[in-house]
């Protein structure tokens, strides 16, 4: 089988590649390296360029005739960057998106996984979500993921394609092969920015104390990167569970979370065990486009993907400050 991976320089993309590979799938690789690292396609058939450039997506379908899906992974993601320019954001993560989607019906893909996000969702009490759970997305970043989710549903429902929406909660980790990991230098989540406190002996800013979480500061799921990448291949391999033959079913949503809620506080707490020395912090405000957070329930990834998450939050931490040793001989201390 071959897959093309939009987006599959970037963090996420290119451990999807990774397992792939590992997987026996070969990967087809698009990145227009805005944010993707070409240090991360190396050995992989690579195609630098944008998701919405057609004629790039007729030359990749022609000389890979074998591809059978496509996984989009191509996308804008940071939450405070797209309050500041949502018209970027809508233009690369919405109008981009459509268009690549005319690429691939057009050159006859059928089957496309989509990278969602879990933001989209509106916690209820318990901050715990299902796929059925109300959606309030709160930042321009989250309203592309659900705008666009409901062009995926609308698009698929003439039967041109079926369609998955995996909806990450919150990735940590790293190829557990060191191959790839987060390639930005100056992350805007919380374990990365734990990560460059540790290492320059600064303060961790706890941003949020006052959401109606048990201890006021903002609850995540995290969710080991490599386990997210497995999910795909799980996907990728049962297309025909999720639409049995007969079903007039063609679009569907899977959560991709561990089920467990960790709170800020409680993820400092997780890193000070890996580390063996707390972290010094301080509470301050809430960032713009922020949200309390949530966490998933239910098991529809496991009844329709046989998908499990294996790896838990310490290992999570301990792969993320082991890729950040490694990182720099990587990729370059540029970037």
């Amino acid at each position: 089988m071959k897959v093309l991976i939009a987006g599959g320089a970037g963090f996420i993309g290119s451990t999807i590649a990774s397992a792939c590979v590992d997987g026996g799938i070969e990967p087809v690789i698009l990145d227009n390296l805005v944010t993707g690292r070409r240090e991360f396609a190396e050995d992989r058939t690579f195609y630098e360029g944008d998701i919405a450039d057609g004629t790039l997506l007729d030359r990749i379908f022609a000389e890979h005739p074998e591809i059978e899906a496509a996984i989009d992974c191509a996308a804008l993601i940071v939450v405070p960057e797209s309050v500041s320019e949502p018209l970027r954001y809508y233009t690369e993560n919405v109008a981009k998106g459509i268009q690549f989607l005319g690429h691939l019906t057009r050159n006859g893909c059928r089957r496309l996984i989509f990278s969602s996000s879990a933001s989209i969702y509106a916690a209820g009490d318990d901050f715990a979500v299902d796929e059925d759970s109300s959606l309030a997305p709160l930042s321009p970043y989250a309203r592309t993921k659900a705008l666009f989710e409901t062009a995926l549903e609308d698009i698929s429902s003439t039967g041109d394609m079926h369609i998955i929406s995996l909806r990450y909660f919150n990735p940590i980790g790293a190829d557990p092969k060191m191959r790839t990991g987060l390639q930005v230098r100056r992350p805007t989540h919380a374990l990365g920015k734990m990560i460059e406190a540790y290492h320059n002996g600064d303060t961790f800013q706890v941003t949020g104390v006052d959401w109606p979480t048990r201890d006021g500061s903002g609850i995540r799921d995290y969710v080991h990167v490599w386990d997210l990448a497995r999910a795909h291949i799980q996907a990728l391999t049962r297309f025909e569970t999720v639409f049995p033959e007969g079903s007039t079913e063609t679009y569907k949503v899977i959560n991709l979370g561990t089920g467990t809620g960790t709170t800020v506080f409680e993820l400092l707490k997780a890193f000070a065990k890996v580390t063996g020395k707390p972290l010094t912090s301080v509470e301050t405000d809430r960032r713009p486009g922020d949200s309390a957070g949530a966490f998933a329930r239910g098991n529809r990834a496991s009844s329709l993907i046989d998908w499990r998450p294996e790896r838990d939050i310490e290992e999570g931490i301990r792969d993320s400050l082991t890729w950040f040793d490694k990182r720099d001989s990587v990729i370059g201390t540029e970037g």
